[in-house]
């Protein structure tokens, strides 16, 4: 009877989930973030019969929606569908954030990566980015580039820094204002997620010079990478993540997720994150955490240089 006792969860304790989940998420509906969480919480829905709700709550840069989740009870009831925006590029833009990505947070998994894209309006006479950088050197501080999010201005900071060239900022409330305001000629250059660009690229709206990971997005193939041209350093992937507060027990994270890796590989899962240029992940707790820090450390550093500040 001791032994029984002492193994599994103690009496009275219900078998987890035993209740409805909620999938926080620091963004409006219809984003790639919020896609994700549907498409997640759907199939945990029908694994394990407990009703996931998806709770949009955005601002500030998706604080709003981190804090809450930081300071929800460590049940495992709560979760947060964590953007890098949020947990390892806001540490660098802002003086004083309610919460700690590495302290309030216990990491479940990755649930999809996604490169950038750097586009130019077709006026602007660069067909590559040696092109361009060759531009912007004989232009200097006349070319503006649009971001409608902080971790897209510090991509293109990055550019800037490696390339050594003067580039204004002129930002913008999201990417599909960021990509139209180069479409119209308004500014001369973005880096920006895939999906909102890659119809304008293949309609001759605007110019792919190159995306922002190691290997050449499948949505993009025509398209080549920052390193092939000629940035040897330059990668930026982005993320969104599935977190629980920090104290969540570690049966819990390793059930959340061992069933999200197990979501991640379906093939109907893999098709629709491939039309939006997500990659799926499925990492361990101890893999994701090390990407967090490794961010955190990146983007604080391209910050600082850039003297980019969000308060």
């Amino acid at each position: 009877a001791l032994a029984l006792s002492l193994a599994g969860p103690a009496w009275g304790q219900p078998a987890y989930p035993s209740k409805p989940l909620r999938l926080v998420v620091g963004f409006p509906p219809g984003g790639a973030n919020d896609i994700v969480a549907r498409l997640l919480g759907a199939k945990l829905q029908e694994e394990w019969g407990q009703p996931v709700v998806i709770d949009n709550k955005p601002g500030a840069n998706a604080i709003i929606a981190t804090e809450f989740v930081a300071k929800s009870a460590p049940d495992g009831y709560t979760l947060l569908i964590g953007a890098s925006g949020a947990m390892a590029f806001n540490p660098g833009l802002y003086a004083k954030l309610p919460y700690d990505p590495l302290r309030d947070f216990a990491p479940v998994t990755m649930l999809g990566s996604f490169p950038l894209v750097l586009a130019v309006n077709p006026a602007v006479p660069a067909k590559s980015v040696a092109e361009l950088i060759r531009f912007a050197r004989s232009s200097p501080a006349k070319l503006n580039y649009s971001a409608g999010s902080s971790p897209f201005q510090l991509a293109v900071e990055l550019f800037r820094q490696q390339a050594g060239i003067a580039v204004n900022h002129v930002p913008y409330k999201g990417s599909a204002q960021a990509v139209n305001a180069v479409i119209a000629n308004d500014v001369h250059l973005t880096i920006v997620d895939i999906p909102p660009a890659v119809g304008q690229i293949r309609g001759g709206r605007l110019r792919g010079l190159a995306v922002t990971s190691r290997a050449r997005a499948p949505s993009l193939p025509e398209v080549p990478t920052m390193i092939e041209a000629g940035l040897a350093d330059f990668e930026v992937v982005l993320w969104t993540s599935l977190f629980a507060p920090a104290g969540t027990p570690r049966p819990v994270v390793d059930k959340l997720r061992q069933q999200a890796a197990r979501v991640l590989q379906l093939p109907d899962i893999r098709e629709k994150l491939a039309a939006l240029g997500i990659d799926p992940v499925g990492n361990t707790p101890e893999e994701l955490a090390a990407v967090v820090k490794a961010d955190i450390e990146k983007w604080a550093a391209v910050a600082r240089s850039a003297n980019v500040r969000a308060d």
